[in-house]
């Protein structure tokens, strides 16, 4: 298999789970972003990025709705397509839209359609605990998962918005236990959205698996960002953990360059991108 990765010159094989995995025992941080498209992915995936996520993220920044909650298994399948055709080395990860996977078996089919007709290697779902049965099934059909605790943009409508969340003492134990039981349950990978730094070095302490954050400070094992805000093109008020590398920079793939090598370096984030 090597072999035939070396016919079309590439300089390592693709990134995987066990790659990942090597990542977090290294402590090599492990640089993911968004993607949503073959020209953006082919970019993101020449930079160096470890990681890449067609994330229901772009219900809104493609789609231009207010939440996350329209989008639909179509819609990533579709998406995850056109990425797919843009990645060589890079890991891709696709979402499970809102109510996707609210039975095992929804989950099971939907988790299919997006390894088969997309060409993902591996999903993402949002929930704590209460997912545990969902992710033992995908894991027991040899489906990777990807779990994401925190801020869930799903639930936006359930918590009254975009909020921080861990940072009342229950809240924060309630979610390092969640992460352990998603761990226990099959989860390869647990992305965080929006916790304090603290929380996220207590998560990433508590588990094996590779921690990816997002606004959860610098103590997690990998950093992902959504692309377009990085390159600034998204309008108006960005989130606090959200840098603009198009500043100083004269191309997009000079601003994706600099962003992988400030996660490498471990320069972003810095204090003013993270919540206490």
């Amino acid at each position: 298999m090597y072999k035939q990765l070396q016919q079309r010159d590439m300089d390592s094989p693709p990134v995987n789970v066990s790659t990942l995995r090597q990542m977090k025992a290294n402590r090599e941080p492990i640089a993911c972003l968004t993607a949503y498209d073959a020209s953006f992915a082919q970019l993101v995936d020449i930079a160096g990025s470890d990681l890449v996520l067609v994330g229901d993220s772009l219900g809104m920044v493609v789609q231009g709705h207010d939440t996350t909650v329209p989008v639909t298994v179509d819609d990533i399948v579709y998406h995850t397509r056109l990425v797919r055709r843009g990645l060589r080395r890079a890991f891709l990860v696709a979402d499970l839209p809102f109510m996707s996977y609210a039975t095992p078996e929804q989950a099971l089919d939907n988790a299919v359609r997006l390894m088969q007709e997309g060409g993902a290697m591996m999903v993402k779902l949002e929930g704590g605990s209460g997912q545990g049965e969902v992710v033992e099934c995908l894991t027991r059909h040899d489906i990777p998962v990807c779990a994401h605790l925190g801020l869930k943009p799903q639930s936006v409508h359930k918590i009254g918005g975009f909020k921080v969340q861990g940072r009342e003492s229950t809240a924060a134990d309630k979610m390092v236990a969640d992460a352990v039981a998603l761990q226990n349950a099959g989860a390869d990978i647990v992305l965080l959205e929006c916790v304090p730094s603290e929380v996220g070095k207590r998560i990433t302490e508590s588990v094996e698996v590779p921690v990816i954050g997002i606004g959860a400070g610098p103590a997690v094992d990998g950093q992902i960002l959504v692309l377009y805000d990085i390159l600034d093109i998204t309008l108006g008020r960005t989130p606090r953990f959200v840098k603009n590398f198009m500043t100083g920079h004269d191309s997009p793939l000079a601003a994706i360059e600099a962003y992988v090598a400030a996660v490498k370096d471990r320069s972003y984030p810095a204090k003013e991108h993270c919540f206490s």
